[in-house]
């Protein structure tokens, strides 16, 4: 048998190239090269290769879905991107003149807080409510809302808009990288019609003739009657906003609702009192225009007038005034406060013809009494002016011309605000205007108007200045500013044990610019002329301090030496 064996020869064509083609050949695509096969331990080497890379990445995830599989998908939990909110700052609330009355601070945490620099504004500018986390610290509120005041009634324009924090943290709880993809938008600031200069003396005023005098609240309001504006507004006691929004110390919670002045109570806006004679200006205004009296009339106040009771002949009904005060004009009638010679006008006596009912609720409605001015702060009252469908409606009882006579001089069933008679008082030298109170700088006040004439309301600013000059207001008769007031009492308690004490005015008598009502809620018997001690106190302060308000030029005076 033949042995086989391998050809080693070459076969010429494969040796011998024509010379001629070897110019052609494009090298960098290799033609015109021998192939030559690969070996078959380069195969086994590569095969050894792909199971060693596959038997890593089976044990890899063998490690990852079976022996650790539910220790890593915990760590992976945690490796994520988490959305974290960005608290819009609040809006800040500014005085006329620019004066920081609220604003925000960092709390504890990083939380947000409110801060509130003048505590005698607490009720005209309330308090919120913060973010709220449950017991893991996660946030299940994060809006920051106002909840009483000017904080309540604006929230929409202070609250702003939150933002949005996107962070992202790996297995070991490392951030890795974090960036804000919706930016917070700051609440805007809301500028008010109040002063600062003016508000702090005046609440402190209010309180300290409150607590000196032995009455337990007190309100008042200043306005300017020219535009509507609210200066200053005054409700003590009062609360601290700062206290309410932390929701403590509980014990200081607890006393204000136990605190008999009812410090949660707006005084100034939802307090209602019986107005006493502080509406003999009005009343006056309305006899005046109807023809009931002229400025010349008079009437003899002999301290009393007495009417035949219809239903027992021969007995009377006596209504007594509280000093008999004798002849006397409107211009002193409201200086000295005459109640006999209101009877008469009110519901007439004699020969003196009265307004009667029909017409003093008329005129009381137009100066705004019985009715809300619109103030535009929660919790506003609107007061009762009381006639013979009240009263039926009420008590189901028949009016009486006593119930005139006493309505006349602002008693019976009669309440009012004090927002409402500082508006009513500025309407006796604005020209009749009846302005809706504004608390917002630059809004314009719309109005109606009272139709008297100015004459009629020259002779009552006149009885008003008469009062001070030389009647029942001279408390408040000062060399540094002219004011023109009305003071005026009413009994409350089922006795009439107590007092309630009115003033209301405007100044400064020539050029009047402002106009006041303050009242102080259940005083000691006697004390009904007290509220005129809290202007004086306002007046002198505003005086020591050179204030443009009483003719000064706003330029602090001292005598101190450094």
């Amino acid at each position: 048998m033949k042995r086989r064996h391998k050809d080693h020869e070459i076969a010429p064509d494969e040796i011998f190239l024509d010379a001629s083609n070897v110019s052609d050949f494009d090298r960098s695509r290799f033609e015109g090269r021998l192939e030559k096969p690969l070996s078959h331990g380069t195969f086994v080497s590569l095969a050894v290769v792909i199971g060693i890379l596959f038997a890593i990445l089976a044990g890899r995830a063998w490690d990852l879905q079976v022996a650790n599989g539910t220790v890593y998908a915990a760590e992976s939990a945690h490796n994520s991107l988490a959305s974290e909110t960005v608290f819009a700052p609040r809006g800040v609330i500014v005085d006329e003149n620019g004066v920081v009355l609220a604003d925000n601070a960092e709390g504890p945490g990083g939380s947000v807080r409110r801060v509130y620099h003048y505590p005698s504004m607490s009720q005209v500018i309330g308090y919120v409510s913060y973010p709220k986390k449950d017991a893991n610290g996660v946030y299940y509120d994060t809006e920051e809302k106002g909840v009483t005041g000017l904080e309540a009634e604006y929230d929409a324009s202070l609250s702003g808009m939150n933002g949005e924090l996107l962070t992202e943290t790996d297995a070991l709880g490392r951030i890795r990288s974090e960036g804000t993809i919706i930016p917070a938008q700051e609440g805007k600031t809301l500028r008010l019609t109040l002063d600062a200069s003016l508000q702090e003396p005046f609440a402190k005023a209010v309180a300290d003739t409150v607590r000196s005098d032995g009455f337990i609240a007190g309100a008042g309001v200043i306005m300017d009657v020219h535009t509507g504006a609210v200066r200053a507004l005054a409700s003590y006691p009062s609360y601290d906003s700062e206290v309410m929004a932390d929701g403590g110390p509980a014990n200081v919670i607890a006393s204000y609702n136990t605190d008999p002045g009812h410090p949660f109570l707006d005084h100034a806006i939802g307090g209602v009192y019986a107005p006493g004679s502080i509406v003999k200006p009005f009343v006056s205004s309305g006899a005046l225009t109807d023809g009931i009296i002229t400025p010349s009339t008079i009437i003899d106040d002999t301290g009393h007038i007495s009417l035949p009771d219809p239903y027992h002949p021969g007995k009377e009904f006596v209504y007594t005034g509280w000093k008999a005060l004798g002849l006397l004009d409107v211009e002193h009638a409201i200086a000295w406060s005459s109640d006999i010679f209101f009877y008469e006008v009110g519901g007439g006596y004699q020969s003196q013809k009265g307004l009667g009912i029909d017409r003093l609720d008329y005129w009381y409605r137009q100066f705004g009494l019985g009715t809300t001015t619109g103030i535009g702060l929660p919790g506003e009252a609107s007061g009762v002016v009381p006639s013979p469908a009240w009263k039926q409606a009420t008590f189901g009882e028949p009016w009486y011309l006593g119930d005139t006579y006493f309505t006349a001089i602002g008693q019976y069933s009669m309440q009012v605000t004090p927002i409402q008679m500082a508006r009513a008082t500025a309407a006796l030298v604005n020209g009749g205007k009846i302005f809706t109170p504004t608390l917002v700088y630059g809004q314009t006040a719309p109005y109606t108007t009272v139709p008297v004439n100015a004459a009629t309301f020259s002779v009552v600013r006149s009885g008003m200045r008469l009062g001070v000059t030389s009647a029942l207001s001279q408390a408040i008769d000062l060399p540094y500013v002219q004011v023109a007031a009305k003071t005026g009492t009413a009994q409350v308690g089922a006795k009439n044990q107590y007092d309630n004490s009115w003033v209301e005015g405007f100044f400064p008598y020539d050029h009047p610019q402002y106009a006041f009502a303050v009242v102080l809620e259940r005083g000691p018997n006697g004390a009904g002329e007290d509220a005129v001690n809290a202007m004086r106190e306002l007046f002198d302060a505003l005086h020591a301090a050179n204030s443009p308000y009483v003719g000064g030029t706003g330029i602090a005076t001292s005598t101190a030496t450094r």
